[in-house]
């Protein structure tokens, strides 16, 4: 995430947070992604100590140097656990097991690395509240900085999607995936970390920057292949084809999309990317509510007339009444928040709001 978007020139553009995700980023070489972290840094202007986190599959442990990562910069590590049951992760198509995992997490801590996520996941199939238990009591006892806890989601085209249109996979019901959600969260709470965000939970201060940045609509830049990126209004998108991305000359054009006007600044990202969108207001709108209503802390109204140039009651005056006289919404005089129970069906909830 950066303050500005553009070329080195001027070096005008701040760095706070990098992340490295995508597919299994932990498989290059060290010194790949020390080329990659030396060429931002050429190009960006950086804040000191920015959050920069990198995805590791626990698979991959033993051609990982964590130390290397540290040396690099590199100070959060996300490691994907999803189950502490070997047959889970087999059924997901993992490469690790549980015990990889124990191996990866011991080798991060003893390199030196103070600010780790692990995620983990419920819903899987056939999978009881005591199997998602264990899990969740096997990431405590590690003691990780931060936890992801997300719901499996069947997607079209997907071997569990197909499974599931034949009736061959048996999930959970509606309803004891939303007391499993439910579980996560006063557990974890005991435990001593605090949803900050629908998913996700964090020990004071270890709430993670970068995906904070996505829900508050920072700009955002992607890298690589199918990577997409935000610039207020305008979002881009690289193409998903190798041959076609190498085309691509990006050096070409070394000036600041600040300095250029908005039809310049579209025709220009045009003939770098395959997919550019410009949002409508209405939709700058939708989105300011369905990915600010994820947090915890909610929205706030002042910042929405600001953005927008109206009051939020004139835009979703209605649509709040009714979901705060359903128990789902929490309204005070500057801010909306979801409540326990809003959060439970938060995707009937921000579905309100989509005009």
């Amino acid at each position: 995430m950066w303050g500005r978007i553009g070329g080195k020139q001027g070096k005008q553009e701040v760095v706070r947070t990098v992340y490295f995700g995508g597919g299994t980023p932990s498989l290059l070489p060290a010194f790949h992604i020390e080329a990659i972290l030396r060429t931002l840094r050429e190009e960006f202007a950086f804040i000191d100590r920015p959050e920069i986190t990198l995805e590791c599959n626990p698979g991959t442990a033993e051609t990982v140097k964590f130390s290397d990562y540290l040396g690099m910069g590199i100070n959060r590590l996300s490691m994907g656990l999803q189950s502490a049951n070997d047959k889970e992760l087999e059924m997901l198509g993992r490469i690790h097991t549980y015990k990889d995992f124990c191996i990866a997490y011991e080798q991060a801590r003893n390199a030196g690395f103070q600010n780790i996520n692990v995620d983990v996941m419920s819903g899987l199939p056939e999978q009881t509240g005591d199997d998602y238990h264990r899990t969740l009591s096997a990431v405590i006892k590690a003691a990780p900085e931060h936890i992801s806890s997300y719901s499996l989601i069947v997607e079209e085209g997907t071997v569990f999607g197909k499974m599931f249109s034949e009736g061959r996979l048996k999930l959970p019901d509606e309803e004891t995936d939303r007391k499993l959600y439910q579980k996560t969260g006063e557990y974890l709470r005991a435990a001593g970390y605090e949803r900050y965000e629908i998913s996700n939970y964090a020990k004071q201060g270890y709430e993670s920057k970068h995906n904070s940045s996505y829900w508050e609509r920072i700009p955002y830049l992607g890298l690589g292949l199918g990577a997409s990126s935000c610039y207020g209004e305008i979002r881009f998108c690289n193409t998903p084809d190798m041959q076609e991305y190498l085309k691509k000359n990006f050096a070409e054009e070394s000036r600041r999309p600040e300095t250029m006007p908005k039809e310049e600044l579209i025709v220009t990202l045009s003939a770098f990317y395959s997919e550019v969108e410009v949002l409508t207001k209405q939709a700058q709108m939708e989105e300011f509510m369905f990915l600010g209503l994820r947090m915890k802390k909610g929205i706030d109204k002042v910042l929405f007339e600001k953005e927008f140039g109206q009051s939020y009651e004139a835009v979703y005056g209605t649509v709040t009444e009714k979901l705060e006289a359903e128990g789902l919404l929490n309204v005070t005089e500057n801010h909306v928040t979801l409540t326990e129970r809003g959060i439970d069906v938060s995707n009937y909830a921000l579905a309100k709001f989509l005009l």
